[in-house]
């Protein structure tokens, strides 16, 4: 008998046994209680508790997972959702999610997994087991020669592992750390099994390279037909929408990728918007139904059902705040749910063989690195795949600027300002090389040195978001420099190109503020919360400025609620006890 496709990748059959509303290996009543299990065994540390948040009003359960203090020490996030169209789904997925997170970055906190080396000496170590420079290049849609890319990546000394080419079925030595520094943790993911992890983790991949895609070219998708959406649980998803009043439009967005995703944009025309805001998300799966679900299960963990003012954080796709922004998604032709790309197989494994048979098809090898926690037992991988787009990902890429970074950011002063004169011969027009070498001095506590680069790299950039980080950057090392009045005309120039980023809008708010101008101040640290309402050092800022202007009563509100996100801001905490003082 000849051996099945996902055998010959070296993967293990794994028949689905639940597919109500997800596929999976196991229901999630099972994974909850090997979750909770597998926490138990780290004590309170990891999982402090599992809660569930939503307030009932569309029906549709959202989860959140919080971390104990173990964890807090090894991840940035606090709290994990979670999602699903029952219950014990969306507490499955919130558990997960942060055995997924806690996982990876424990990993990558882990160095004796990693061996250092320059291009070279990998070279000269793994041999034909070197993933060839061609697709690292590949990563950020450079078209370097191979040897301008092997002297590009010699400038730094990269962490090799081994990780698993799914198609191939063999191992090649990666440099992780530049797949981490392109992708974040966009990638990493959490299953009841290696085959269902990686698999989810590779929809992930998908989900976000279409989104970034169609976010920058806007083009003309088709909108799926309600009345084809024949699944049971996705009907009744749409129905809870329906009865509550809320608008749903659920869009094709696979691109011609071999995964469907189902986009989904949801706004409630009573609450919008005073009380909620439009949500606009989107989901993959092996199926297109599966994919819908995933969608609109996501729009529901944004969106607070709909009436409690909640202000979600947008990642994969752009957040609207006026329904006329939105109108290039409403366009489009109606199609069936059925005419979207279908992998679905009884058999987990199957489907991930398949998939990474297309996606290398494609030119994008699927990649994987187990992470999963020795002492945990979860299963969690980290994948990533050559040549998917990034949202996150600045789309002038390259091996030099993102070899630039890592100089800049992370290799010793020499090396650094070895490997930035080297890209500066290659590419003496570049912006990036000015701009890392003003991030290099400002590293090495040398603003005053920085800002003739910061200027040089305004100078060349011709993209408004690179100028803008120029501006602000010049304006950043005048504030270490004490130099606050002359700050606010670069920030100026930073925000008329860039107005949503909530950075520009606090240290002009901090230069205001020293200058005694609290009521601008208060305006921009606004400005900043209305692009991030969790900021809790702009709602220190914006507590501190009120305070100036007398509103007591309000700046003890935003005081307190700094406070209640970030415990260790001081100058909250005084001024809060200074107010108090004066009120007795």
């Amino acid at each position: 008998m000849n051996a099945s496709p996902a055998a010959l990748r070296g993967l293990t059959s794994r028949p689905k046994t639940h597919t109500l509303e997800l596929d999976k290996t196991c229901p999630p009543a099972e994974t909850v209680a090997r979750a909770k299990e597998a926490f138990a065994r780290l004590g309170k540390g990891v999982l402090a508790e599992t809660r569930r948040i939503d307030t009932g009003r569309l029906g549709i359960p959202v989860y959140m997972s919080l971390c104990g203090e173990a964890a807090r020490g090894v991840m940035p996030t606090r709290k994990q959702m979670g999602k699903g169209a029952s219950p014990i789904q969306a507490e499955a997925s919130a558990l997960m999610e942060l055995a997924e997170r806690f996982s990876f970055f424990s990993y990558f906190a882990d160095t004796d997994r990693f061996a250092p080396a320059t291009w070279s000496q990998a070279e000269t170590f793994f041999g034909e087991a070197l993933l060839p420079p061609r697709l690292v290049a590949h990563s950020v849609g450079d078209a370097c020669d191979a040897a301008t890319a092997r002297c590009i990546l010699d400038l730094y000394p990269w962490d090799f592992v081994l990780a698993r080419d799914v198609a191939a079925g063999r191992d090649v030595a990666v440099p992780l750390d530049w797949f981490k520094l392109l992708n974040e943790f966009n990638g990493s993911s959490a299953g009841n099994c290696y085959e269902e992890s990686v698999l989810q983790g590779a929809c992930e991949l998908i989900e976000r390279h279409v989104c970034a895609v169609i976010d920058r070219t806007r083009p003309t998708l088709p909108t799926i037909a309600p009345e084809s959406c024949t699944d049971p649980v996705l009907r009744e998803l749409l129905a809870a929408f329906e009865k509550t009043g809320v608008r749903v439009v659920l869009k094709d967005f696979s691109l011609g990728m071999p995964a469907p995703t189902v986009a989904a944009i949801a706004y409630d025309p009573a609450t919008f918007p005073h009380a909620s805001e439009i949500v606009f998300t989107a989901g993959t799966a092996s199926s297109p139904a599966k994919a819908a679900i995933r969608a609109l299960t996501e729009v529901a963990q944004l969106a607070g059902d709909f009436e409690t003012g909640s202000n979600y954080e947008a990642s994969g796709l752009p957040k609207f705040t006026r329904l006329a922004d939105a109108a290039w998604v409403m366009d489009g032709p109606v199609a069936p749910l059925a005419s979207l790309p279908d992998l679905a197989a009884p058999d987990i494994a199957a489907e991930l063989a398949t998939l990474a048979d297309r996606m290398a098809a494609l030119g994008h090898p699927l990649f994987t690195v187990e992470t999963t926690h020795p002492e945990l037992g979860l299963c969690a991988n980290y994948s990533f795949a050559p040549g998917l787009a990034f949202r996150e990902r600045t789309p002038a890429a390259s091996l030099g600027l993102f070899t630039g970074r890592m100089l800049a950011e992370r290799a010793d002063p020499d090396t650094a300002r070895a490997g930035l004169a080297v890209l500066a011969a290659l590419f003496p027009q570049a912006a990036y090389v000015p701009f890392y070498e003003g991030m290099l001095a400002l590293r090495l506590d040398d603003p005053e040195g920085a800002l003739p680069h910061f200027a040089r790299a305004w100078e060349r950039e011709t993209r408004d978001e690179d100028r803008a980080l120029a501006a602000f950057y010049q304006a950043h090392a005048l504030s270490l420099m004490g130099r606050h009045a002359e700050t606010p005309p670069l920030l100026d120039r930073a925000i008329a190109l860039c107005p949503e980023v909530k950075e520009y809008y606090n240290l002009r708010g901090v230069a205001r503020f020293r200058a005694g101008d609290y009521a601008r101040a208060a305006e921009d640290f606004q400005a900043a919360l209305d692009l991030d309402a969790g900021s809790a050092m702009d709602l220190a800022n914006l507590g501190l400025c009120l305070e100036r202007m007398g509103r007591l009563e309000m700046a003890v509100h935003h005081l307190d609620a700094a406070l209640s996100l970030d415990a260790g801001i001081d100058f909250a905490r005084k001024a809060l006890a200074r107010i108090k003082g004066e009120a007795i």
